[in-house]
């Protein structure tokens, strides 16, 4: 389904700054598998997103999705394909745009352009079933500001604009990282729930390695721009934090500030 093969990407190339971000990062996602990526500061989480994205443009390499080679298209280009939840809150929405049509223009995603009413009543009801499946009242807040919303609802809410079109890739950036734990506890659960019921195949970054072990079907960890670890589902349910900070250490020498940062 996602395929990134021998990418690399450089920042700076050329100067004192020069820095390799990825270094021939080779990573296959099949239909309906949930990839946890970890890994510290620099490691090259993001540039993987960005790329699978197609925010970035590799140096090397080539990107794949469903079989077909996307790697010099942008991310409006693969917007049909490729959905993302940011880090933060106010990313994902549109704050002086209401709650209804904040969906509406997600549903709309990747498809042509035309003249057609914004929101259907249709359109409305499917809106409010797919709000109700995040236990937070929304359903009966439609007409809304998005502004108005905390950020913890605007993360829910992204969550949903990113999965109920049914992308083939979801992408997720350290997508709890900015709430609160109650809330984070909250958009990670309905993010498990919502690539279940969908059926999504799904990377998502973060910082979080209990959040790693107990979300998704496999787990990757990253060091200085290559993949250094690989669990499949079976190993993953056995893995422990200790276990993975232990490979970690095994392999970079990590001191206090990295074990901080990949907890």
């Amino acid at each position: 389904m996602l395929r990134l093969d021998d990418v690399t990407k450089i920042f700076f190339a050329g100067t004192a700054n020069e820095r390799a971000a990825l270094q021939g990062v080779t990573l296959t996602l099949e239909p309906g598998d949930f990839v946890t990526v970890i890994g510290s500061n620099g490691a090259g989480k993001s540039t993987l997103l960005n790329i699978a994205a197609g925010k970035l443009r590799p140096e090397t390499g080539q990107v794949t999705i469903d079989g077909k080679d996307v790697t010099a298209l942008a991310d409006h280009q693969r917007a049909r394909d490729v959905a993302r939840v940011f880090q933060d809150p106010m990313a994902g929405t549109a704050p002086h745009m209401t709650i209804e049509e904040n969906l509406a223009m997600a549903y709309e995603r990747g498809k042509s352009r035309g003249l057609r009413r914004g929101v259907t009543a249709a359109k409305r009801q499917l809106f409010a079933r797919e709000l109700a499946t995040l236990e937070l009242g929304l359903e009966a807040r439609l007409k809304a500001k998005v502004g108005m919303l905390s950020g913890g609802q605007r993360q829910a809410l992204s969550l949903l604009m990113a999965t109920f079109s049914e992308p083939k890739i979801l992408l997720l950036d350290e997508h709890t990282a900015a709430l609160d734990p109650q809330r984070a506890e909250l958009v990670a659960r309905l993010t498990a729930e919502a690539v279940e019921r969908h059926h999504l195949t799904t990377l998502m970054v973060t910082h979080n390695m209990e959040q790693a072990l107990r979300l998704g079907t496999r787990l990757v960890m990253m060091h200085a721009g290559r993949i250094i670890l690989d669990l499949d589902a079976e190993a993953k349910s056995r893995a422990t934090v200790p276990d993975l900070l232990h490979e970690f250490e095994k392999i970079k020498g990590a001191g206090l500030d990295d074990r901080t940062m990949l907890q």
